[in-house]
């Protein structure tokens, strides 16, 4: 008797060892590859703020970016050739611009200065005894040279505020030391406050004395050339006295002391 062959749908040739999942079998899907939530972005700066706290943020930068415009806009006027602006509002722009922001370009000149400009002052005292007394000459330009000379970090005022506010004031005068412009009176009061607040710091007037007057002058020397050089320069002094300049009543009660 022969033997018959096993039909593919026969269960003996079955074998359940032999299967294996799909792919798409879910017995083949992990628990980490399930999708996660993402996370939210960490917020900083003025967006980690509440919104009243921003409102506060926004009106302030928005008036930081105002004045800084109007800041830029003003000096840009101040060394602009003269214009229907500045001649309308030429008051305003001066009054915002000088002396503390006044610009100055000399460094970058095609003839850089070549001189050194020395400020010195005097005083008429008014003693306790109520006599009248002439002080000696106090260069200040000197004393501000010595308090940089050495500092590796001078102060704006040691460096500037003497030398500025001369310059101030030569810009603003001609060579009879008479106003040339709308800033002349200005620029000597500035000058006069500065020559009767360093006086006094100084002890010029002594323990008692009153500043009555104040008088101040410009030495002026030439940089005197390389030995090398050929140039003949004069090394004499030049001196620039303007007149005796009267001080006012809260000043000479220390009122800029």
């Amino acid at each position: 008797m022969s033997e018959q062959p096993l039909s593919p749908e026969s269960p003996s040739s079955e074998s359940p060892s032999s299967e294996s999942p799909s792919p798409e079998s879910p017995s083949s899907e992990s628990p980490s590859s399930a999708p996660s939530s993402p996370t939210p972005p960490t917020r900083t700066g003025v967006a980690a703020l509440s919104s009243g706290y921003q409102v506060v943020a926004a009106v302030a930068l928005g008036l930081v970016a105002v004045v800084v415009c109007v800041h830029l806009a003003m000096v840009f006027l101040s060394v602009a050739p003269a214009n229907t602006v500045t001649k309308q509002h030429g008051k305003a722009v001066g009054e915002w611009v000088y002396p503390e922001f006044e610009q100055n370009w000399k460094l970058f000149a095609p003839n850089p200065l070549q001189q050194n400009v020395a400020v010195q002052a005097r005083a008429q005292v008014r003693t306790e005894d109520g006599d009248l007394r002439v002080t000696g000459w106090t260069d200040l330009s000197a004393q501000d040279g010595a308090a940089i000379d050495g500092n590796l970090v001078p102060s704006h005022t040691e460096q500037n505020e003497v030398r500025r506010a001369w310059d101030f004031f030569v810009a603003t005068h001609g060579a009879d030391n008479r106003s040339v412009g709308m800033r002349g009176a200005l620029s000597e009061q500035y000058v006069r406050r500065i020559v009767v607040m360093r006086l006094y710091r100084s002890d010029a007037a002594g323990p008692a004395g009153v500043i009555e007057r104040v008088q101040v002058r410009s030495r002026t020397t030439n940089v005197q050339p390389p030995p090398w050089s050929q140039e003949k320069i004069s090394d004499k002094p030049v001196y620039r006295l303007l007149s005796w300049w009267s001080v006012s009543a809260d000043e000479a009660a220390g009122g800029v002391r």
